[in-house]
């Protein structure tokens, strides 16, 4: 299967649940390979719009992608390592009275 045919496909979560389409893709630009999926979320599962998932997740790939995980964890994963992030960049000025 090439790249762009993943575009668009409908990803399910372990409970087989829709959580939406995949958007976008990562590669590895040395292999070549596919390193992780963006998946445009469904509305109202998180306040996120697209969630990052790696290319190990996936269980089954055909008409729809099957993961082995469910979506949610991994937003919420995706979600601390970011606020991490912005808490590692941000620095706190203090100023004497």
């Amino acid at each position: 299967m090439r790249a762009k045919q993943l575009f668009g496909i409908t990803v399910l979560d372990k409970k087989v649940k829709t959580v939406g389409k995949v958007d976008d893709v990562d590669i590895d630009v040395e292999s070549g390979k596919v390193t992780s999926l963006i998946i445009s979320l469904q509305k109202g599962i998180l306040s996120n719009d697209f969630v990052e998932v790696d290319f190990e997740a996936i269980e089954t790939l055909g008409d729809y992608i099957l993961l082995n995980t469910e979506i949610k964890e991994e937003a919420e994963e995706e979600v601390e390592e970011e606020a991490e992030e912005k808490a590692e960049s941000v620095t706190i000025e203090v100023e004497d009275e």
